[in-house]
């Protein structure tokens, strides 16, 4: 992906978890991945349970389509 590439949002997980599941699947489909939250906090960057603002997950807007078949969404009307 070059710098001008436009991300879209995907979906916001509530767990560190659901969110790693996510990326890791579209990664290994091909698909880059922008991870949004704020996962530090005081557990640390390893923390998987539940975020107060959840985890944004982004990816270019050309490959939206195909990370909804991915993860098995369908598409938003």
């Amino acid at each position: 992906m070059d710098v001008n590439t436009e991300w879209e949002f995907l979906g916001l997980f509530p767990t560190g978890l659901e969110a790693d599941i996510a990326r890791q699947s579209l990664e290994e489909a091909g698909i880059p991945v922008l991870v949004k939250g704020d996962r530090a906090g005081i557990f640390g960057a390893a923390f998987q349970g539940a975020f107060s603002g959840g985890v944004e997950i982004l990816v270019p807007t050309i490959a939206l389509a195909h990370a909804r078949e991915v993860l098995d969404w369908p598409d938003k009307e």
